[in-house]
């Protein structure tokens, strides 16, 4: 397959924050891919020198090895300190996004800030009987397609870019086939109404959550 064909994402780990840990990790990404280049890079997590890692990034991108970067999980409050500062926008922030936890305020700072939104775990990893929602089911069933497409359809016109991950091809052509339907205004009201404003996975905000994150920053090499 032609390389232009393919977009390839990677993101470096806590344990290689800073600006000289970052360079190598950015040189041995390339080299570990077989490529000239990497069309997204992101910053795992918001810990450890990542203004170092950040500076190594804009480096990268000027030289061409990097086409974007970007950050990921990364807060409001870190995010808007990173792009005062920054020299490049990020171009992408990938958090926890799915129906159950919408990220509205993340959003709308994304927006402010012109950084592109996108999900990870836009199925909430099948948490909270998401895959039978009645009201994903429901709406679903108008339009001929599954939750889990109506739930895609949803963050794609919430402008939100959607990374669904399966290991099933028939899943993989579901999750493509959500752009030859849009959904209502009811509908899309139907579904925020779904927010619960709160992670199902972890939070920044939570101390034990942040040394557990450091902690593996400091022992795991990526």
């Amino acid at each position: 397959m032609p390389r232009d064909e393919l977009f390839l994402t990677t993101k470096i780990w806590i344990s290689n924050a800073g600006y000289e840990k970052a360079k190598a990790s950015i040189n041995s990404s390339l080299q570990r891919l077989k490529t000239d280049y990497i069309d997204l890079l992101l910053i795992h997590q918001p810990f450890g020198d990542y203004y170092g890692a950040y500076r190594a990034m804009e480096e990268a991108y000027k030289a061409g090895k990097l086409r974007a970067i970007g950050v990921s999980n990364f807060y409001p409050d870190r995010l808007i300190d990173l792009c005062q500062f920054a020299r490049v926008t990020p171009a992408v922030n990938q958090v926890e996004t799915h129906v159950f936890h919408q990220q509205k305020t993340a959003h709308e700072y994304m927006k402010k800030y012109g950084v592109q939104h996108e999900s990870w775990g836009p199925f909430a990893e099948g948490r909270k009987d998401f895959f039978s929602n009645p009201v994903l089911t429901e709406i679903g069933a108008k339009y001929g397609k599954t939750s889990a497409q109506t739930a895609l359809r949803f963050l794609l016109q919430s402008d939100v870019v959607v990374i669904p991950k399966s290991t099933h091809k028939e899943r993989m052509a579901q999750n493509i086939d959500v752009f030859d339907f849009t959904l209502s205004d009811e509908d899309m009201q139907s579904i925020a109404a779904l927010d619960e404003g709160e992670s199902l996975f972890f939070s920044h905000y939570d101390p034990a959550t942040v040394e557990m994150l450091t902690n593996m920053g400091k022992t795991r090499i990526v």
